[in-house]
């Protein structure tokens, strides 16, 4: 089974917005309002502000995963210890997530910064 994740399937969606952009970015004009109307992927908004949202995301997942822990070991009764560990491992995921993307954005950086022009 397969359940979506928030940050995860926002950020897939921003970097396919990115992506239909830069594909229509390399032809004409004309294909790049094809691509948007068609697929519906691609949004106003940067790569630089997807990626923010994303990150701003992460760190409420794990801020708020931190308050419900805390919550939890003051024995507050609406708090049980597996929504506490699911919040945790959300979070967890969310930032193992975060960093892959950012090995991968360095990495890119980098293929760049290599080739000869």
């Amino acid at each position: 089974m397969n359940f979506p994740i928030n940050p995860l399937s926002a950020a897939l969606s921003a970097i396919q917005s990115m992506s239909a952009q830069a594909a229509g970015g390399a032809t004409a004009s004309g294909a790049v309002t094809g691509q948007s109307g068609g697929s519906g992927a691609v949004s106003a908004g940067s790569f630089a502000d997807a990626l923010k949202s994303s990150i701003d995301k992460i760190s409420d997942n794990q801020t708020s995963a931190l308050k419900e822990a805390h919550a939890f070991e003051i024995g507050a009764p609406n708090v049980s210890l597996n929504d506490v560990m699911v919040d945790m491992q959300k979070a967890n995921v969310g930032l193992q997530f975060g960093l892959q993307v950012r090995n991968k954005l360095v990495s890119a950086y980098n293929d760049i910064m290599q080739i000869s022009v």
